[in-house]
């Protein structure tokens, strides 16, 4: 038997039906790009803040290990860490690495290799505070690689890198350069290690799709590993091995696990989600991070000026890693 509603009875259940859709429409659920934007950005954040510790690292090392061997001992370290999870993928990916060896070598060499070397070789003469602040022009490296790729940065994006910029600016020009008075040779060495930094972010950006995340890192590790050993040998012939006691062991497990297989994996899965250029600007972090960290383990004070300056480059940092609608 069919029941037929009252006019007024199918109405109101219209109407309610339609409210309660209506109600449904305007409250959506997050989308899919903000989640992953604010995991890249998260991410990116993750590996700045590690890294900087890297920093004071190198610089405390400088005495007693030398930068050759610091970097090889690193990425021995981080190689074993990194195995249990990627060496199996690589094996199964094999024939995609053999295919893209060139990109996976000129990946190995610039992010593993030469950059870190470059870092521990200014910690020689460089306060860990003026390497945080060097090393945060990698940023405007990055916009200026991606720019030339043809992708547009966006207003807010670049508004917020040249805040940050000017807020390192400040902090150099203010005399916050940890009493280096001018420009030290570990200075260059910073300039060239920014430069390293930018060209493997740029790189990250075109990672081949079929290379696993995990893969892709265990074989950078193994790669940059064996384009150091020979600089290695020649710095173990030349300069002499070091006292492994817990002063120098503890800071090279630290950047073996954290500063590269942590940091490593995070910022490489930054870049595959918000690109080079907003992981640049969250890289904006590190100067303050570093001074922090230099302030308490080094020593290095930290006045007035460069928290006025620190807070330009933490403005920054918010407002050009802010998602796009």
């Amino acid at each position: 038997m069919t029941v037929v509603l009252p006019r007024t009875a199918r109405t109101t259940r219209t109407a309610r039906t339609t409210r309660t859709a209506r109600t449904t429409r305007t409250a959506p659920a997050p989308t899919p790009l903000l989640k992953a934007t604010a995991l890249g950005i998260a991410l990116a954040a993750l590996a700045t803040v590690v890294w900087s510790g890297s920093f004071v690292t190198s610089r405390a090392l400088a005495d007693s290990v030398p930068p050759v061997q610091q970097a090889f001992w690193r990425w021995l370290v981080a190689l074993v860490a990194v195995a249990p999870f990627g060496a199996r993928q690589a094996w199964r990916q094999r024939q995609s690495i053999r295919r893209h060896l060139g990109y996976v070598v000129a990946a190995s060499l610039l992010g593993v290799a030469v950059y870190n070397t470059l870092v521990n070789q200014a910690g020689l003469t460089t306060p860990a505070a003026n390497m945080g602040m060097i090393m945060a022009a990698s940023p405007v490296l990055m916009a200026v690689f991606e720019r030339a790729a043809g992708v547009r940065l966006g207003a807010r994006r670049v508004l917020g890198l040249l805040t940050a910029c000017a807020g390192v600016v400040l902090l150099i020009g203010g005399g916050a350069r940890g009493g280096a008075g001018g420009f030290a040779a570990g200075d260059l060495w910073m300039v060239a290690a920014a430069c390293c930094f930018a060209s493997y972010s740029g790189l990250l950006r075109r990672k081949p799709a079929e290379l696993g995340g995990t893969a892709f890192l265990f074989t950078t590790f193994l790669l940059g590993t064996a384009l150091l050993l020979p600089a290695q040998g020649v710095s173990l012939a030349v300069q002499g091995g070091f006292d492994p006691t817990p002063g120098t062991a503890l800071p090279i497990l630290y950047v073996g696990v954290a500063s590269s297989a942590v940091a490593f994996f995070a910022w490489n899965r930054a870049i595959a989600l918000v690109g080079p250029s907003r992981a640049g600007v969250v890289y904006y972090l590190q100067p303050v991070c570093v001074a922090l960290l230099s302030w308490a383990v080094l020593g290095e004070s930290i006045g007035r000026p460069q928290v006025l300056c620190m807070a330009l480059i933490l403005g920054g940092v918010v407002l050009g890693a802010a998602a796009r609608r």
